[in-house]
């Protein structure tokens, strides 16, 4: 049985960050609206986890913006934006993708209900699946690797019909920002499961990559973690998306107090 998210936060969702609306939620009330969503067999839902680069990606592009803003929960895989949150609404915690799909994971061993990974590569998906049996052995597990996409994936009547077939509840997607974000838009309305796009999570699970350690992710600097992990391919992300990010905060900002004055007069 789920529990129904408590408190302020069932009134006071969230804000808006540079023009995206961002949840307020914990890790555990995420949880509990997934598993609760999962019973009643509904089509059409979505879930992005977002971090700087994706609320950056969608300031820049109209059409992504209206995707990341039509999903059905926009949670805070980012310390940034949790800080931010956390100015209005003091309950605001990180709600990571490698923790979410672990702790779903988990819930839905635990009530028998089968779960499907798409994504990742080919190669890692077996080692992946070895890790995530190992500790919940009961847990109903399927998953697929798909060919290369392109950034705006069309509709694949195929995978629906497999993912349909598995029976499962949830769908991860690790496919990248902004790709598996459109690729939930496209597939979401026709697939009776919640999909979370959990970009880099495949990775973590399945040990490919190392995760920042604890102390790090707390103070905000596992993007520096991952930076030096992956420097060729990540320091353009990192140095012009934050630039980017802190940027139109200020824009935001400036606006926001010119639009006070002229609503006050002067």
């Amino acid at each position: 049985m789920t529990k129904e998210v408590q408190g302020s936060m069932a009134t006071e969702p969230g804000m808006h960050i540079i023009g995206v609306h961002t949840d307020t939620f914990r890790l555990e009330d995420v949880q509990n609206l997934v598993l609760d969503r999962t019973e009643k067999n509904i089509v059409g839902s979505y879930i992005c986890v977002a971090n700087i680069h994706t609320l950056v990606t969608a300031r820049l592009n109209p059409d992504f913006s209206k995707v990341v803003n039509k999903s059905w929960r926009v949670v805070s895989d980012g310390m940034p934006l949790v800080w931010l949150l956390k100015r209005k609404f003091p309950w605001a915690e990180r709600v990571a993708g490698p923790d979410l799909t672990e702790r779903l994971c988990h819930e839905m061993a635990d009530q028998g209900m089968p779960v499907f990974f798409y994504g990742g590569r080919a190669r890692e998906l077996p080692r992946l699946k070895k890790r995530l049996l190992a500790v919940y052995p009961s847990l109903k597990l399927s998953c697929e690797a798909p060919p290369e996409l392109p950034e705006r994936p069309g509709f694949d009547q195929c995978i629906v019909d497999k993912i349909k077939k598995s029976g499962a509840r949830v769908v991860f997607v690790g496919l990248g920002c902004p790709k598996q974000e459109y690729w939930m838009h496209v597939h979401a309305p026709h697939i009776p499961a919640v999909l979370i796009g959990v970009g880099a999570a495949f990775d973590f699970i399945a040990g490919t990559k190392g995760r920042a350690p604890k102390w790090m992710q707390k103070m905000g600097l596992e993007w520096l973690y991952r930076l030096a992990s992956e420097p060729r391919r990540l320091w353009k992300r990192y140095l012009v998306t934050n630039s980017l990010f802190v940027y139109f905060l200020l824009v935001d900002k400036i606006r926001s107090i010119i639009s006070g004055k002229q609503k006050d007069g002067r």
